[in-house]
């Protein structure tokens, strides 16, 4: 991998999200709660802010529809134990995920579902089909497929419903500590822990009316929080995906900062971005590291992205014998039509930067030794 372009302050490149943001999923109490913590709205996004205040009151209205219909029916739910898919951002997350909920035997969140969490068993049906042609084809950051009905992170929903999440991170531009507690959820306030575990249980639970099966969540941020998931599921299955801490820190870079532009309500500000990056990378595999011991045997596993990437089929086999999911053998059509689905797909390609190499030949060297990879040469 020789080295070729030198690390450069990092821009907000601008990409289409068809006026979809993230903030669209809350009803007004939330993005009531954020502006009173410091939240900046700045006029160059009032093409953003009008339509989240808009949504905002659209939402509160159907969530007291929502709840008036399926309340007691939530109350009367039980969640079966769930499987988390656990890694880095980048580290290859959203391929796994989509591979696991190709086996119909389980189910999982849809982008509208996490986007909506507070009315989608009451919306979905027709908001989804009438609203279809707001969501871009691939996503900005990775150029991945995308749509209402394709799966999705439940960080999202948590997010909107609760705002305890390190995606706070695009109300908070350059104010870590108004959004570092949220990943790992040790240290803030009993009170906040708690609404936090409410608001996965009653979106879980939505999610089982909808389908009741067991359900495949992702989360980078899970992968933080082996300690609090372990407590809430005791049976629940985890599966972690690391990749090359190189590919991985390259790639972030490049979706921070897009998100940071599709989703600013205020100027964009990326001060300190390589930084901030390089630190939660490290607490997220040192928590991960950490933790994973919680987990009783036969409920963790863990896959190098490279070597799926070489062989998805031997390896989503080892993920369903190593975890003891229901026979393979059903699923692995659905698994080798998609493989054959994606040979076209395109990875977003950057030249290989000397100061990132550096940074992760020393700084995160340890990670380089722990899951067996070479140094960036």
């Amino acid at each position: 991998m020789a080295a070729t372009t030198p690390s450069t302050q990092p821009k907000p490149v601008r990409h289409s999200q068809r006026g979809l943001v993230i903030w669209h999923g809350m009803r007004i109490r939330e993005f009531r709660k954020l502006l009173n913590i410091g939240a900046e709205l700045h006029w160059s996004q009032t093409h953003k802010i009008i339509p989240t205040l808009f949504m905002t009151a659209h939402n509160s209205f159907w969530n007291m529809v929502e709840m008036a219909r399926f309340a007691k029916k939530i109350e009367q739910t039980e969640i079966q134990p769930p499987i988390f898919v656990l890694g880095h951002w980048r580290s290859g997350t959203t391929l796994l995920h989509n591979l696991m909920t190709l086996d119909e035997r389980y189910t999982y969140p849809n982008m509208y579902q996490c986007i909506f969490p507070h009315h989608f068993l009451t919306t979905e049906k027709v908001m989804s089909k009438l609203t279809g042609w707001l969501i871009p084809k691939i996503r900005p950051m990775d150029n991945m497929k995308t749509g209402w009905d394709l799966p999705q992170e439940d960080e999202f929903a948590l997010l909107n419903m609760t705002t305890y999440s390190p995606y706070r991170n695009l109300a908070f531009q350059g104010h870590r500590e108004r959004y570092a507690g949220y990943f790992d959820l040790k240290n803030i306030p009993e009170q906040e822990r708690q609404a936090w575990k409410e608001a996965l249980i009653l979106f879980m639970k939505k999610l089982t009316i909808r389908n009741p099966k067991p359900i495949i969540l992702k989360s980078p941020s899970h992968t933080y929080r082996i300690e609090i998931l372990h407590e809430m599921f005791p049976d629940a299955k985890f599966v972690y995906i690391h990749r090359h801490p190189y590919d991985i820190l390259r790639s972030t870079l490049h979706m921070r900062s897009t998100m940071f532009e599709t989703n600013a309500l205020c100027k964009v500000n990326l001060d300190r971005h390589e930084e901030l990056i390089y630190q939660a990378f490290e607490e997220c595999v040192q928590t991960y590291e950490a933790d994973k011991k919680l987990i009783p045997e036969g409920n963790l596993h863990e896959v190098k992205f490279e070597d799926l990437e070489k062989d998805i089929l031997g390896n989503m086999q080892n993920i369903y014998n190593n975890l003891s999911l229901p026979d393979f053998s059903e699923v692995q059509p659905k698994i080798e039509a998609y493989v054959a689905g994606i040979k076209e797909y395109k990875k977003n390609v950057f030249p290989t930067d000397p100061a990132l190499a550096d940074v992760v030949n020393n700084r995160m060297k340890f990670a380089l030794e722990k899951y067996g990879y070479d140094p960036v040469k």
